[in-house]
């Protein structure tokens, strides 16, 4: 029942993406490059952190699994009056964010690229465009009307959805930039495919040990399928 709920949500979702024209980009991640982890966790720590947390990681894992000391982890990554061993909450305090917000409050991060997936949350961050009708005087193509404030623009830039007109309905078209940020569009594009790299790994930290250790199990089965067979052959040869 739960397989079954799980692949209504996933096609309600696709069709959804398909109604709307928006067709969402691969970041190509690689959660091996441990440098990519580190530039998104510092991007992480510097533009979303303010109001979003990853309460279920800590500090000390992360130098952990990326071979960090404690001197960098303090330095690029943590923020605020914290140590090594506490979890990347957010100092915003809740009541005010959703006061803030529109009355939503910003959601924690830890399981975002697992519930949403990384396409998803790649196309997310790069789809921002300029709309004054909007409280904070951006939308976005991927989640219209959404109550969050482009905190990338600095890094990207403004830039303006072109809409066409298609059997009476409107359909996204592209973007045209209206003001260049501190990075090229191609730097930007390789800034929010770390940032996504990273919440992939927030959200599965054990993910590369478990696939290694996959590789193991699945070896032992396909050994012990023959062992079994030469076994079932032994046991059965003097019936015939």
């Amino acid at each position: 029942m739960k397989k079954l709920i799980g692949l209504m949500m996933l096609l309600a979702a696709s069709l959804a993406f398909a109604s709307s024209g928006v067709e969402l980009d691969s970041p190509n991640i690689d959660l091996e490059d441990t440098a990519s982890l580190k530039r998104g966790g510092e991007l992480f720590a510097t533009y979303c952190q303010g109001c979003h947390s990853a309460k279920h990681m800590r500090y000390s894992r992360i130098a952990s699994d990326l071979g960090l000391s404690e001197e960098v982890v303090k330095k690029d990554l943590i923020v605020g009056p914290k140590t090594i061993h506490d979890s990347m909450t957010t100092a915003m305090d809740s009541k005010e964010s959703a006061a803030w917000f529109l009355g939503i409050r910003p959601p924690d991060l830890s399981l975002i690229a697992r519930s949403r997936g990384t396409d998803w949350l790649y196309s997310y961050l790069r789809s921002f465009y300029i709309d004054p009708s909007r409280p904070f005087g951006v939308n976005n193509t991927v989640y219209p009307d959404v109550a969050m404030p482009n905190v990338l623009w600095e890094l990207q830039g403004h830039q303006k959805a072109v809409f066409r007109t298609e059997g009476g309905s409107k359909v996204f078209a592209g973007f045209e930039h209206e003001g260049s940020g501190r990075m090229t569009p191609g730097q930007f594009d390789r800034a929010m495919a770390d940032l996504v790299n990273f919440l992939d790994y927030v959200g599965e930290p054990s993910k590369l040990q478990r696939i290694a250790l996959g590789k193991y199990v699945i070896l032992f089965l396909l050994l012990f399928v023959f062992v079994a067979y030469l076994l079932k052959k032994e046991y059965w040869k003097d019936i015939h």
